[in-house]
Formats: structure tokens, sequence, C-alpha cells
């Protein structure tokens, strides 16, 4: 009787780990499956989506662009009208013209940055 019982265990011991095994193998498998389907689909998404962000920033850096550079002219325009720059004045226009070169900004105001700069600089700003 304890014999036949323990190869009765043994039996549904092998039968369980072959089942066991079967069952993870097919659950491989369609995890394989559902990856092969999704992966694909989910790149593409995120292709889309960084697309989608690169012409957004795009955007916005051409404006910042076109802001920087109104704002250049104008001090320019302001600037050489009075006939000096104060240094305050001096430095932003410089920080503007590095931005907006950095932007992508054409040589335009490169011309009127060496107009501004060969103005005399005063540490005051009156007429």
């Amino acid at each position: 009787m304890i014999i036949w019982r323990l190869e009765q265990d043994l039996k549904g011991s092998y039968f369980y780990a072959v089942f066991q095994f079967e069952r993870n193998k097919k659950l491989k498998e369609i995890i394989l499956q559902t990856y092969t389907i999704a992966l694909p689909i989910l790149l593409g998404y995120i292709v889309w989506l960084l697309k989608r962000q690169k012409v957004d920033r795009d955007a916005n850096s051409k404006g910042t662009m076109l802001l920087l550079k109104v704002q250049l002219i104008e001090y320019h325009e302001k600037w050489i009208r009075r006939g000096y720059i104060t240094k305050h004045g001096l430095e932003n226009f410089t920080e503007m013209y590095k931005a907006y070169r950095q932007l992508g900004g054409n040589g335009m105001v490169t011309h009127l940055r060496e107009e501004i700069e060969e103005l005399k600089i005063k540490d005051w700003e009156g007429e």
C-alpha cells in the first residue's frame, strides 16, 4: 500500500511538472506574441510624439528669435538716435544678441551690434 501511494505521488508530480512546463511555455509564447505586436505600435507612438514636440520647439524658437530681433532693432534705433549707450543697455543688447544667434538668427543683426559697440558708453541715461 505504501509503495503504491509513493508511485502515485511520483507519477502525479511528474505529470504536474509537465503540465506546469507546458503552461509556462504557452504563457511565454503569448507574451512574446504580445510584445511583437505591441512594441512596434508603442515605438511608432513615441516617434510621433517626438516629432510633434520638435515642431512645437521649432515654432517656439522661431517666435522667440523674431521677438529678439524686433527688440534688438528697437534698442539699436534708440541708442543710435541718442548717440551713446549705457553699460546696462550694452549688456542687455549683447545678451539678447547672443541668444538671437544661438537660436539661428542671421547676420543682419550683427551689423546692428557692430554699430552699437562703436557708440560712446555712459554710466547714466540722460538726454
